[in-house]
């Protein structure tokens, strides 16, 4: 494909002194409306260098320019010199590499197999798998694929949350409540009853907050019965969760959690006694990060027990150790900004220089219509009911609509869940949102249906087709202004995967395959596809190939199924 901006700043660095080709290039605009131009070039900052008026450098830079073939026109507007690329030349250009690249349209080698960790998911065992989870298990997912679609090797780790402090609030209520074939028949729903019932009584008889803390101290000491009943919460809990993530279709290179890296606590408590880190506090060891703008870190507890922020440091050190990462991505809520800096300074003031690749992505909360969720209280949605929900409204909306259609649970199930993961890639992820089963279950408007619907339409469309798509293409025949909308956002397809990898922000992809979806609908429904000029219909017919292939490109980037019929 073409590389039009890089063309562009060729031409404009031999008119432009005082700046550098990739300067030029950053500031090269894609206009919001076609009439401007296919590109456009600022010249404001030009204004103290020419000692001129910015539209009068645009005028003369733009008369200046010999316009080569690649282009229809160059001129210049209120301080811009906007570019129009040739027609059939843009067409040709974007086309023939989806033709080519298929599934790895947008794809690069930019990554060159350097090793990304993307550390996303990470429930809590014994505890639900709720709606709440959603957003890291799905974001992360996404940063997976778009970091692994630009040629990065990437490795994917769920960190559960299998130590601290809950267990042993958990072991004793169930020594106190439990029983193990209730458990064993009905895990999460059953452990869950026995952690609120805890609070519950530890609200009356406060001593089983200390019992609970003996209880996990015996676990971090290696006692048999505390051992053998958070590996069996532990088991019960992975099976569980596997469910859900067979739905998403997601899997992970590593469960190491928590509890993995409690032996390797010694080592790094060690090492930050010999970095004269350690600052005795009230019999506990903290990090003062106070010169650094933070509150002290909390290391280890007065009684000897360990926090987050050890096993974070543990983690990050091992990781390094045995991957050798060249960036460790973490997607983790944006409650957990602080403990990120914090333990991102200490691991730096070890004298660990990789901690600058280090990175946390944060994400916006999720609350219910009823207020915010809360495990302690049982007040949670879980996610394995909302992705079912889906799929069954989804078969009902297909029965109506068409019956006949087959595979209907697979694509009701493709559709159902696609949904949802959609509804949560929609917004910007940093946005705090509201559950709702309506939203999540509207299938009109800007929504995953939608776009997938738009996939199918042009599959039949293909399908119906009375000549093949071969390499003889007329291009010039795509010169109508919706077929240059769909052929300049197609071109635009590689640069946002490129940006949504940059800014960890799976929604750029998701809203500019919706842009996509909206241009396809217009250009199907006001220009004939399957006509007798076979000249015309081969023409519209690779432009449509092209809007298939890009749309279940971008849907594969957010971890959902492009279905070829609906």
């Amino acid at each position: 494909m073409i590389d039009f901006k890089k063309e562009i700043s060729d031409i404009l660095s031999k008119h432009i002194q005082g700046l550098q080709i990739d300067e030029i290039l950053e500031m090269i605009e894609i206009p919001p409306n076609p009439q401007m131009g296919d590109f456009a070039f600022p010249c404001f900052k030009l204004a103290k260098t020419f000692r001129k008026a910015p539209n009068l450098i645009a005028q003369e830079i733009a008369e200046s320019i010999q316009a080569p073939n690649l282009f229809e026109k160059i001129e210049s507007v209120s301080g811009y010199i906007n570019f129009f690329i040739d027609k059939g030349i843009f067409a040709q250009s974007v086309i023939e590499e989806v033709l080519q690249k298929k599934d790895q349209f947008g794809a690069s080698d930019i990554g060159k197999g350097k090793k990304v960790i993307v550390e996303f998911s990470s429930p809590n065992i014994a505890k639900p798998f709720h709606i709440g989870h959603i957003r890291s298990t799905v974001i992360g997912n996404s940063i997976h694929k778009i970091y692994r679609f630009l040629g990065y090797k990437t490795i994917t780790i769920n960190h559960l949350g299998d130590y601290g402090t809950q267990f042993g609030k958990l072991i004793v209520a169930y020594k106190n409540w439990g029983n193990r074939q209730e458990v064993e028949e009905d895990p999460i729903p059953t452990l869950l009853k026995l952690y609120v019932k805890f609070h519950e009584e530890a609200e009356k008889e406060p001593q089983l907050e200390e019992e609970a803390r003996e209880w996990f101290k015996k676990l971090e000491e290696g006692n048999q019965e505390a051992k053998e009943l958070w590996q069996w919460f532990r088991e019960v809990s992975l099976k569980e969760f596997d469910r859900v993530y067979r739905l998403l279709n997601i899997s992970f290179d590593s469960y190491a959690g928590e509890s993995f890296y409690s032996d390797k606590m010694p080592r790094v408590l060690k090492m930050l006694e010999e970095k004269n880190l350690l600052v005795e506090s009230k019999g506990a060891d903290i990090v003062d990060l106070e010169p650094y703008g933070m509150p002290p870190a909390l290391i280890r507890k007065s009684d000897g027990s360990t926090l987050y922020i050890t096993r974070d440091i543990a983690a990050a050190i091992y990781r390094k150790e045995h991957y050798d990462f060249d960036k460790n991505i973490y997607v983790v809520a944006s409650q957990q900004n602080l403990h990120f800096q914090q333990w991102f300074k200490i691991i730096e003031l070890m004298g660990y220089e990789w901690a600058k690749d280090c990175v946390h992505v944060p994400f916006g909360l999720v609350s219910l219509e009823e207020g915010t969720m809360s495990t302690r209280k049982g007040r949670v949605v879980f996610l394995e009911d909302v992705l079912k929900k889906a799929v069954e409204k989804t078969k009902e909306i297909i029965q109506e609509k068409n019956a006949g259609l087959e595979n209907i649970d697979e694509v009701a199930k493709q559709v159902g869940i696609g949904a949802v993961v959609f509804q949560e890639l929609s917004n910007n992820r940093i946005k705090d949102y509201v559950f709702s089963w309506d939203k999540t279950l509207n299938f009109e408007g800007e929504t995953g249906p939608y776009v997938q619907y738009t996939h199918a339409r042009a599959c039949s469309v293909l399908r119906k087709a009375t000549v093949e798509i071969t390499n003889s293409i007329d291009y010039r025949l795509l010169s109508g202004e919706d077929a240059m909308n769909l052929i300049r956002l197609l071109h635009q397809f590689p640069d946002v995967v490129l940006e949504a990898s940059k800014k960890y922000e799976p929604s750029m992809i998701t809203r500019h395959i919706v842009d996509i979806a909206q241009a396809f609908n217009k250009f199907y429904h006001d220009t004939p596809i399957i006509v007798e000029d076979e000249s015309l219909q081969k023409s519209r017919l690779a432009l449509v190939y092209a809007v298939k292939q890009t749309i279940a490109n971008g849907l594969g980037l957010l971890g959902i199924a492009a279905p070829e019929k609906m």
